[in-house]
């Protein structure tokens, strides 16, 4: 079949929304609530990637209601799944044998967690479409944004991708042209390195005055355990082993819901040793003599991975473009020594809905100039600034010294002591890594499969569906550089970075080659955040596609 043939939809809204994540539903709610409220009608549509909203959302997930309370004041009445309360609170450094409890009252106010609840952050965004579609969203799920449109330099929404293509690109019998979605006003709210936010960026310099974004990796296992080593409402948090003192991250351990676990693990983007496998590290975090006798009779039920923006207030981009803006994960809202960011993207949702809505009603919609000027006064820049030399401190001085420089520095913040510095990240994730001939190998443990497992039987939990003979959507801008450059150098650190098995090097006795398992791909983005050519780039692949975390 000829798809040049084929008519192209066009559909039109007042406003698109790219992704059914917290800050996506959150501005869609708004949006309808003010105009509502103000007697109008305001056409939204939510575009979702995943088969289904919550399908790629994976979270811890600790989450701060107040920014719920701010979107829907009654939602305890209305069922939201916020049943686990956070009761008992846990810091512990890890060496490699013991487990150090730091003690509640050292730890900054800001880290705490009174008040919150443990959820399942897609969960809590299926419960949001049900608002947000009472209300009149119009949400498609399994639809991919795959390019913007424009009306001369100003976006006007969206085009998704075509379905039913071949390998080769070409037409099947069950080919459907993507849609052109047209709009007053794009949000984008498509998570940490979206896909439409890099061609954003390049399009209109959004990162031009800010520090380098920045990154890491985070794993999440669902298990069902005994009841006698479960304890509802209990948060742990780990730091130290078995990541060393120049490699930021650490673990964390929910006990919520009916003897579940949220199990996971984040490493920072920026480490310099292209032999350190983050997956590797979090399986050998859930041997710890500390971790291990919670695991060893349960049920690991998920698994799961996504990339967590942790760049802060000093790597903000410009929030707005002409057209639309950035909110939640894509502008990157994430507070990193709070470990959490779902509250933050709501609330960045809120302030681009109000803004949205002022805008539609002038003569000619203009920049949504009230977005950016009213996030440099809210509660999340507030907290964001609070917090924004602590991924600095951990990059110049290791995690003991940098953990005890931000702990000082947020304490400080609670005094409203602010520190008359910002200090910049020094250097993109990808261009941390170091020559292999430089850096030595890492011997990790074979996985015991008991507490942990090799890449494959993980991702066998992640549910992907993916259509064999679908387009590749990770593309190499130079293929010979994969060999040239990333094995002859960098010992291929892309086997190792990726968290479910897609990079492989073959035929290394005659030939090497990269082999692309993309069927594999659970979406997490760390290779094109990490590769160290940025020859890697990720496109969204067909839509439905990819991971599906019903028990996250």
């Amino acid at each position: 079949m000829d798809t040049t043939a084929v008519e192209q939809e066009v559909m039109h809204y007042d406003v698109v929304i790219v992704g059914a994540g917290p800050a996506g539903l959150a501005a869609a709610i708004r949006i309808k609530q003010m105009a509502e409220k103000q007697g109008k009608t305001i056409s939204v549509c939510v575009l979702e990637k995943g088969a289904d909203v919550g399908n790629h959302i994976v979270s811890g997930a600790v989450f701060d209601p107040s920014a719920l309370d701010e979107l829907i004041p009654d939602w305890a009445a209305r069922q939201a799944p916020l049943r686990t309360a956070v009761k008992e609170d846990h810091v512990a450094w890890l060496t490699q044998q013991q487990a150090w409890r730091i003690p509640t009252w050292l730890i900054p106010p800001m880290m705490h967690n009174q008040g919150n609840f443990i959820i399942s952050l897609g969960e809590l965004c299926r419960w949001l479409q049900s608002q947000a579609e009472a209300l009149g969203v119009e949400i498609y799920a399994g639809f991919s944004a795959q390019q913007l449109c424009y009306e001369g330099d100003k976006v006007a929404g969206v085009i998704t991708g075509d379905m039913g293509l071949n390998a080769k690109g070409e037409a099947t019998a069950n080919f459907s042209a993507g849609i052109e979605i047209r709009a007053l006003y794009t949000l984008i709210a498509e998570g940490a390195r979206g896909s439409l936010t890099q061609q954003l960026a390049t399009q209109y310099a959004l990162w031009a005055e800010a520090s380098p974004a920045k990154y890491g990796i985070g794993f999440k296992e669902t298990w069902r355990v005994p009841k006698a080593q479960h304890a509802a409402g209990r948060v742990q948090h780990f730091l130290g082993w078995p990541l060393t003192s120049d490699t930021g991250g650490g673990g964390f351990i929910y006990h919520h819901g009916e003897d579940l676990l949220s199990v996971g693990y984040v490493v920072h983007l920026d480490y310099q040793n292209p032999y350190l496998s983050p997956y590797d590290e979090f399986q050998r975090f859930k041997t710890h003599p500390s971790v291990h006798p919670l695991l060893a009779q349960g049920e690991r039920l998920s698994y799961g991975a996504r990339a967590i923006a942790e760049g802060g207030v000093q790597a903000l981009p410009k929030l707005i473009f002409p057209g639309g803006a950035l909110i939640g994960c894509s502008a990157g809202m994430v507070n990193l020594p709070k470990i959490k960011g779902s509250h933050n993207a709501i609330r960045s949702g809120i302030l681009a809905a109000d803004a949205v809505c002022w805008a539609l009603a002038q003569e000619v919609p203009p920049l949504l100039t009230a977005y950016a000027e009213q996030f440099k006064t809210s509660a999340v820049w507030r907290e964001l600034d609070a917090a924004r030399n602590v991924k600095p401190y951990l990059a110049c001085f290791g995690s003991v010294w940098g953990s005890l420089l931000g702990g000082i520095e947020m304490w400080l913040q609670h005094w409203h002591i602010r520190l008359p510095w910002t200090l910049p990240h020094r250097a993109p994730d990808h261009a941390c890594l170091k020559p292999a001939a430089s850096q030595s190998q890492i011997a990790y443990p074979t996985a015991d499969g008991i507490v942990s497992f090799d890449k494959l039987s993980s991702v066998a939990l992640a549910n992907i569906g993916h259509t064999h003979n679908q387009p590749n959507h990770l593309l190499l801008t130079d293929p010979a550089i994969a060999i040239s450059v990333n094995w002859q150098i960098y010992a291929s650190p892309e086997q190792r970075y990726c968290p479910a098995g897609v990079y492989e090097i073959v035929d290394q006795a005659t030939q090497p080659r990269l082999q692309i398992n993309a069927q594999n791909c659970i979406h997490c983005k760390t290779c094109d955040i990490k590769d160290p050519q940025q020859n890697i780039t990720w496109v969204p692949p067909e839509g439905g596609s990819g991971p599906n975390y019903v028990n996250q």
